[in-house]
């Protein structure tokens, strides 16, 4: 977890949800059903200038933090693939992760996320399970950014989703979810003076998710990224009786 996600807003929803009054992108990212490591995402983040009197910013980064020691351009955009997801339990330590954990938080939003269930879990391995607010709005998730040069000078900004252990009902699905961040938390985790870890660590705690998402299982076309469209998320019958949250 999390490998794929569906995001259907266009910047100005996201803008709005979000609060957020200082810079954004020229342009929408075009809808995405099934989001795949390296597409193009949205996060929503503190300003980089100091000045600025806004508190969040809208941007487009890639999906798959580069680590910050990479020279080699094709290197790093292969690396990302590997780095899609950061550990709440020890991204603030990791050497891919931990300075942008320091410096650079964010807010990932997502129409809703996709998750296969394990053979640990409820449920038949391999199962596709569409996961989603309860009250419709986007998702909130933790992440964190990273913004890596090149020695041809080519800038890439690229985000990494923070998750934690399973809990409640989606621990049945899969041992991993996504931080999911409260409206509540939000300044506090974008905030770049924040660098409290044990606070941190804390904003990151999610107790009762099946109060936040709900799940239903999709189809096996999700599986393939060549397929797209809002057809993915139907809910589909698994042919014998499940109890679903």
């Amino acid at each position: 977890m999390c490998g794929r996600y569906a995001q259907s807003a266009d910047m100005r929803e996201l803008m709005e949800h979000f609060e957020v009054t200082g810079n954004s992108p020229g342009q929408s990212i075009p809808v995405n059903w099934n989001i795949a490591p390296t597409n193009p995402i949205y996060i929503i983040r503190s300003p980089k200038k100091e000045e600025s009197t806004a508190k969040k910013d809208l941007a487009i980064v890639s999906w798959g933090l580069i680590a910050p020691w990479l020279s080699d351009v094709a290197e790093a955009k292969t690396s990302q693939s590997r780095a899609i997801n950061a550990r709440s339990e020890s991204v603030h330590e990791k050497p891919t992760f931990r300075d942008a954990f320091k410096q650079r938080r964010c807010l990932v939003p997502a129409q809703g996320y996709y998750e296969w269930a394990t053979a640990l879990g409820r449920y038949k391995p391999k199962q596709a399970f569409y996961i989603s607010s309860r009250d419709g709005a986007q998702l909130s998730i933790a992440g964190i950014w990273s913004s890596w040069r090149a020695p041809n000078g080519e800038v890439i900004e690229s985000a990494s989703i923070i998750t934690q252990e399973a809990q409640g009902e989606l621990a049945t699905i899969h041992s991993r979810m996504p931080v999911f961040m409260p409206h509540d938390r939000w300044d506090a985790w974008l905030d770049p003076e924040n660098k409290d870890v044990e606070e941190l660590q804390n904003l990151m705690l999610v107790q009762s998710p099946e109060s936040i998402v709900k799940a239903h299982p999709v189809s096996v076309l999700v599986n393939s990224v060549a397929n797209n469209g809002a057809h993915l998320i139907e809910a589909i019958e698994l042919g014998e009786p499940e109890t679903l949250f």
